[in-house]
């Protein structure tokens, strides 16, 4: 795949995450942020093999920053879910 095709993969991926999110209704967000967080996890898979498959210093830096931003996405995500839980234990109960 040639640069173009690549950017605009990432365009249109972002285009579609961000009308999907947008749409979502506030209550359901946090559920699907935790569902979705183990789907996350390919976009790190897809960073890495970026890494191996890129020619060139332009493929790494992006390959590089698709591994560091799909690794916060992912971290986030859980650190979301574990709070999102911790609202619904009981008052007496401890960690």
């Amino acid at each position: 795949m040639n640069l173009i095709q690549l950017l605009f993969i990432f365009v249109l991926a972002a285009f579609l995450g961000y009308e999907l999110i947008k749409k979502v209704p506030s209550q359901l967000h946090t559920p699907l942020m935790s569902g979705s967080n183990a789907i996350s996890g390919i976009t790190i898979v897809g960073a890495i093999l970026t890494l191996k498959a890129g020619t060139g210093p332009l493929a790494l830096v992006l390959g590089i920053a698709a591994l560091v931003l799909a690794t916060i996405n992912v971290v986030g995500g859980y650190l979301v879910t574990d709070r999102m839980l911790a609202m619904f234990k009981n008052k007496g109960e401890s960690k």
